[in-house]
């Protein structure tokens, strides 16, 4: 039942509709074509504009998502995690930690967004984590 459908499609309702298509027989002719005959190609000059896309699209440049993309590009890339501690005095609290993956919810304090972003990745950044010293 679909393939004769689509035999019949085919077969006999395509090449009538490309017999009745408005195709100048010179480059100039299509200058001449009105409104109502360039509605008539409209179909088909999109069928086979999607299949010129189709073809090309392989050789097109990949765009890489910005979430999907390194951060930490050559800094300690030998360390599974960059993180740096810093001695502060002046600090009011214990310890503060500072996002560097800029994934974070609760930025500029880290919430820890960058683990899943070095799992997803294979990067390796980690926060900045200010100490204050104990004396």
């Amino acid at each position: 039942m679909v393939l004769e459908t689509i035999a019949k499609i085919i077969k006999v309702q395509l090449p009538a509709y490309l017999k009745r298509l408005p195709l100048p027989e010179t480059i100039g002719g299509f200058a001449r074509l009105t409104v109502s005959e360039w509605l008539r190609l409209l179909p088909l000059l999109g069928i086979l504009a999607l299949l010129g896309y189709l073809t090309i699209r392989p050789f097109l440049p990949k765009k890489k998502k910005q979430k999907d993309s390194l951060i930490n590009l050559k800094i300690q890339k030998e360390n599974p995690k960059v993180m740096n501690e810093i001695d502060i005095e002046d600090l009011n609290s214990a310890n503060v930690c500072y996002c560097r993956c800029w994934r974070s919810k609760t930025f500029p304090v880290c919430d820890k967004s960058h683990l899943k972003h070095n799992e997803l990745t294979g990067d390796n950044v980690g926060p900045l984590i200010l100490k204050k010293k104990m004396v």
